[in-house]
């Protein structure tokens, strides 16, 4: 899962609640899946059951089972995630820049790989070797669709970038 946006704060007395979202756009939610809240450190689902734009990053939303100021209250804070990749999306993410988590560019990607259990990324790096990187949701730092980069913590000796 991918965090998407942070619960900012509730708004009025019936559960609303501001959030503020990261590298996905509001108006790109897809509002008929789940996003999901960690409580003792498992993640429970909750659906949107209105959802108002504000601005360019952030919505005033009502989720389910959240009726009350204080039910509001207990979420404020919160991390709130989505499993942001529709099925088949990945092969949407050939041509994006890859980065590894220090804002260093490994370089492009050329190629999906579904391995059972191991799904990778065949990626063209700069001198135009071409190396397969795991693309699990763990490793997802962020995605941002308006410049087509994709940030992984690419695991330690997955790739040389000195060479």
């Amino acid at each position: 899962m991918l965090r998407v946006a942070q619960v900012l704060k509730s708004n009025g007395t019936d559960g609303e609640l501001l959030l503020s979202f990261f590298d996905v756009a509001p108006e790109d939610m897809d509002l008929q899946e789940p996003v999901f809240i960690a409580f003792d450190g498992l993640p429970v689902p909750f659906y949107f059951e209105s959802f108002t734009p504000k601005g360019t990053n952030r919505a005033l939303v009502r989720l389910t089972g959240v009726r009350s100021l204080k039910d509001a209250d207990e979420l404020a804070g919160q991390a709130v995630y989505a499993d942001y990749f529709e099925e088949d999306a990945e092969e949407d993410l050939v041509g994006w820049t890859l980065c590894n988590a220090d804002g260093q560019a490994v370089g492009t990607v050329v190629d999906y790989e579904d391995i059972p259990g191991n799904p990778c990324l065949w990626v063209e790096r700069p001198d135009g070797e071409q190396v397969l990187i795991p693309f699990h949701e763990d490793l997802i730092v962020s995605i941002d669709q308006k410049t087509g980069t994709l940030t992984l913590n690419i695991p330690d000796g997955i790739l040389n970038l000195n060479n």
